[in-house]
């Protein structure tokens, strides 16, 4: 496959590397988010998720992912889109995205992840991927989203967003 440098090349004929999911938990005008001790993004602060595995589907594995990474578990959730990543070095990833404003437990701190409440208005995007400032606010907002990024490490160097 040739190297992916433009957005227009993620197309039809273009898979992912890995699947994964993104979750949003939002407590009145706060929502949870993860300083990631590990993984790709280790150090940046992002939404709890991960990997899809084997034979789970985007919705079981973004629950998965929040009991792993923080020891709560969602009550609901509701998809919010799609994102498509592609970085210059050949990996992909295609993000499922969901919201949820019900959960149980005491969010904590695992090996994977620091669990950290946000004000909206406060959200560290200089501390989070490129991609976050453009399309989380409106996810936030109530907004579906579909992106498509190329990054060349951990730098964004094209995009193109459409919200619903």
């Amino acid at each position: 496959m040739p190297k992916i440098l433009t957005v227009e090349q993620i197309d039809e004929s273009w898979v992912a590397t890995d699947t994964a999911t993104l979750l949003f938990v939002l407590r009145g005008d706060e929502v949870l988010l993860i300083r990631k001790k590990r993984g790709l993004g280790a150090g940046k602060i992002n939404g709890p998720g991960g990997k899809l595995e084997k034979g789970e589907t985007p919705r079981q594995c973004a629950l998965r992912e929040v009991r792993e990474e923080l020891c709560i578990s969602v009550l609901d959730t509701t998809p919010c889109g799609e994102l498509r990543f592609q970085f210059t070095d050949g990996y992909s990833i295609h993000v499922h995205v969901f919201v949820s404003t019900e959960f149980e437990g005491e969010p904590t701190e695992t090996d994977e992840a620091v669990p950290i409440w946000f004000k909206r208005s406060e959200i560290p995007y200089s501390e989070m991927w490129a991609d976050d400032r453009i399309w989380l606010p409106r996810v936030l907002d109530g907004a579906k989203v579909s992106g498509k990024f190329v990054f060349s490490n951990d730098v964004m160097i094209a995009h193109e967003v459409h919200f619903e």
